[in-house]
């Protein structure tokens, strides 16, 4: 979502961290090309205004002009003021907005939003992560008479996250059925209740005083605002109009994982003063996310964001297959069987564009992978090779001769080069492995990156379990994926 604007930022900030020194004209010159990429972005004027005034306020400062690494501490600061713009004030810096639980049972949440924003498949995304990540039992109400099918839509998708609905009354009225529902969660003892609204215009007085009467009804504990991304400029406009009717308490920010320009996310805690708490990044149902102000703002200025990587290891990666691959790690083993296991693991995590794009350093990386037109079948066609080998030849890749190679190339629709290909990556992933053992294992790997957590210049508190181990070992001598690989970047080999 971020890319245009994080290539512009990118730009600019490289002809700084280029210079030994510092001017102020050449501060402002930068500021001013931020300025630009900002407004192009689609962020509110006074919004952009405000940003830059504050970093250009501190960044033409001596401490910063006089610093050994002038262009670095510029960065640095407008790190500080992204961060600060997306958490606003009295709010941990940098922290995610989670859920308020706290009120008598059932709590109730109450989703309201323009038509066509993502509420139903949103309340479904919350209702599924209320129940695995917090462990609460919920119910989902559907409000929405207006709509053809939407409260048998919610009913389908509350069968798919296993989150119970309110069962459907025919011609029963939004207020009458969120008094149903209140009544529904106290006697069958649900911890918290999702409504979700209609979809309304901002400019339709009647279901704006419908939304209004649910509400004084259900006397919510959150008020969550659904917004497209792609709506841009006009999304800080319509939280505005639904601020003034209603008492939000967050934003939730739809299709993050689209192409908008970003200006949306940047401006919407700035006019509102209400924090987005959560992120849609896809069209599964469990591709929602926590909105970290300190982590979008690392993706923003190309820094990665090790700690929502982590997070989604931890979500996908199975305890068993990871302590497995941890002491075949510590033993300097790897075989077919391992690499194949990780392959499965980065697909389960979204593929290899969405882990370069979250690994800090790895900006140029996802880039070569976008020009290479390259797509996460390759992923596929990898697995399907290692398939068509038997137990004996993924335990041992030596075994693969040319009759051998011959027949996994046929197996598997590929040829026998593209075989090869496989098996010399898995070769340096190995040896790779070997150097681990005499390096102490992971726990040497991690003492020399450094105990640290995000932000302290180490690894991450369990990083080393839970993360795929193969992608250390996929850098070659580029940091990337081996050359000539179809669709892995870098040409092949004529």
């Amino acid at each position: 979502m971020f890319d245009n604007l994080s290539d512009r930022l990118g730009g600019v900030f490289d002809k700084l961290k280029g210079r030994g020194s510092l001017k102020e004209q050449d501060v402002r010159d930068a500021m001013r090309e931020v300025r630009v990429a900002l407004l192009e972005a689609d962020v509110a004027l006074p919004v952009a205004r405000r940003f830059i005034d504050a970093v250009t306020e501190k960044a033409v400062g001596s401490e910063v002009l006089k610093s050994v690494t002038p262009g670095q501490q510029v960065v640095k600061i407008v790190h500080d003021e992204l961060v600060a713009m997306l958490t606003g004030e009295g709010d941990e810096v940098g922290a995610g907005e989670e859920l308020n639980f706290n009120a008598t049972p059932p709590v109730v949440i109450m989703m309201v939003g323009l038509q066509g924003s993502g509420k139903t498949t949103t309340t479904a995304k919350l209702g599924k992560l209320i129940r695995e990540r917090h462990g609460k039992k919920a119910m989902m109400a559907s409000l929405d008479v207006n709509r053809p099918a939407a409260q048998e839509q919610l009913k389908v998708l509350g069968e798919q996250v296993d989150v119970a609905t309110l069962p459907i009354v025919e011609g029963q009225q939004p207020v009458d059925i969120a008094r149903r529902a209140m009544g529904a969660a106290k006697l069958q003892n649900f911890d918290v209740l999702l409504l979700d609204t209609a979809g309304r215009l901002h400019v339709d007085e009647a279901l704006m005083a419908e939304m209004k009467a649910v509400s004084q009804v259900s006397e919510p504990t959150e008020v969550l605002l659904v917004v497209d991304s792609l709506t841009g400029q006009d999304a800080v406009n319509v939280a505005q109009s639904f601020s003034g009717e209603v008492p939000l308490t967050g934003v939730v920010l739809t299709r993050m994982d689209g192409d908008a320009r970003g200006g949306a996310a940047l401006s919407m805690r700035a006019v509102t003063g209400k924090p987005i708490k959560f992120a849609g990044t896809g069209e599964k149902l469990d591709a929602i996310e926590t909105f970290r102000p300190a982590s979008v703002a690392d993706r923003i200025l190309g820094m990665g964001d090790v700690v929502s990587l982590v997070e989604k290891a931890a979500a996908t990666i199975k305890e068993e297959e990871a302590a497995q691959l941890a002491e075949n790690f510590e033993k300097g083993k790897f075989d077919l069987n391992d690499l194949r296991m990780q392959l499965k693991q980065m697909q389960n995590m979204g593929g290899l564009g969405m882990l370069a794009g979250m690994m800090p350093g790895m900006k140029k990386a996802k880039q070569a992978l976008a020009a290479s037109n390259m797509d996460d079948k390759v992923l596929v066609h990898m697995d399907a090779i290692i398939g068509s080998m038997t137990h004996k030849e993924r335990a041992n890749p030596n075994l693969l001769n040319a009759k051998r190679k011959k027949r996994v190339a046929a197996g598997s629709g590929t040829d026998v080069q593209t075989v090869n290909k496989l098996l010399k990556m898995h070769q340096e992933m190995s040896k790779a492995m070997k150097q681990l053992k005499k390096m102490g294992g992971l726990k040497g790997l991690a003492a020399m990156f450094g105990a640290g957590g995000p932000g302290g210049g180490g690894m991450p508190p369990g990083m080393g379990s839970k993360m795929p181990g193969g992608l250390p070992g996929m850098g070659g001598s580029g940091g990337g994926l081996p050359p000539g690989f179809p669709g892995l970047g870098g040409p092949k080999k004529k």
